[in-house]
């Protein structure tokens, strides 16, 4: 047998094996959608609120100091959301009139040149959007039933998130200690390189994808207020929420707003805050990556677009949003390994 065609056959085998156990993998962590979101969101809430609880514990016993962070940290996310739900409550009969004639303005522009579209295209929308609303009634019920019991989904997992992150606030380097001695002697300098490499990764990805997305939420924010966009508050939310998802879900967000815009303010507008989506782009990838990533994740903007491509396709928007920091753990942990 040729050596060439014997180290082939090697590497295939291997390579075969390696993608089952992927396979079997994905399988089984998708079995447990629950506990490993659950985990996953409670290691962000970490990332995000050790400094605060480390800075505190200087001054005060531990447990004090992460039941304060906590405390501040839901005042402060309730308080955001109480803010966005007022602001929509006040605006909401000024935008419907608003709406209403933005639908007027768009019927008889898309009616010109260089569309030619038949009157009242926009217009009946909304006639059909209600024929279609009757007729479909009960599948419609059925789908919010579900929707509700996703939401009940939701919040479990959201409760043992943060009890997990209560745990790993306060004693997190000793649960890490216990399960090291849990190993192998000889095994364990190998899992400490890995796994500081790892927490070291993935800290710094979640904190510099939070300040990356609070830096568009502000730069949107600012100038839909300019273009005196109504709903500013909830599209900066959605900005800042649909940030996360690296490449995509800041564009995603700017066409909601452009939406908002061309309904409610006409077509220019509109195009200008589509024109946001080109500077933002240019400033989040050109300035804030480099500054605020470049230390933490050194992965190629092709190697982030397939990431996020991929985890789509497997889990949808959560594995869109789980998908770079998976593989910038992954990689830290190979180069880590591989220059020791």
């Amino acid at each position: 047998m040729p050596p060439g065609l014997r180290t082939a056959a090697g590497y295939a085998w291997r390579l075969v094996l390696l993608g089952v156990a992927a396979y079997l993998a994905v399988t089984v962590l998708t079995r447990l959608e629950l506990p490993v979101i659950a985990l996953f969101v409670a290691l962000v809430i970490t990332s995000v609120l050790r400094p605060p609880v480390d800075l505190l514990a200087r001054v005060v016993p531990r447990a004090l100091a992460v039941l304060l962070t906590l405390l501040v940290t839901l005042a402060l996310v309730g308080g955001i959301l109480t803010l966005v739900g007022t602001t929509v409550a006040d605006e909401w009969t000024r935008l419907g009139g608003e709406l209403h004639g933005g639908l007027g303005r768009i019927d008889r522009w898309l009616t010109g040149a260089p569309f030619h579209l038949h009157p009242g295209t926009v217009t009946d929308l909304r006639g059909r959007i209600g024929e279609f609303v009757t007729t479909h009634r009960e599948a419609l019920l059925s789908t919010a039933l579900s929707s509700a019991g996703r939401i009940v989904e939701l919040l479990t997992g959201l409760a043992l998130a943060v009890f997990c992150s209560v745990f790993f606030l306060h004693s997190g380097d000793r649960m890490w200690a216990w399960a090291q001695h849990q190993l192998p002697a000889r095994t364990r300098p190998v899992w400490e390189r890995a796994g500081r490499a790892a927490w070291h990764t993935f800290a710094g990805y979640t904190r510099g994808v939070l300040i990356v997305a609070a830096s568009n939420a502000v730069l949107v924010g600012i100038a839909l207020a300019v273009l005196r966009v109504p709903l500013v508050l909830p599209l900066v939310v959605l900005e800042f929420v649909a940030a996360l998802v690296p490449l995509i879900g800041s564009p995603i967000a700017l066409v909601v707003a452009a939406l908002v815009a061309l309904a409610a303010r006409g077509p220019v507008v509109a195009l200008l805050v589509l024109a946001l989506i080109v500077v933002i782009g240019q400033i989040e990838g050109h300035l804030l990556h480099p500054l605020v990533l470049g230390w933490s994740v050194r992965i190629h903007p092709v190697v982030i677009a397939l990431s996020v491509a991929g985890g789509a396709v497997l889990g949808g928007v959560l594995g869109a949003m789980v998908a770079v920091p998976v593989v910038s753990v992954t990689w830290a942990v190979i180069g880590a390994l591989r220059h020791e």
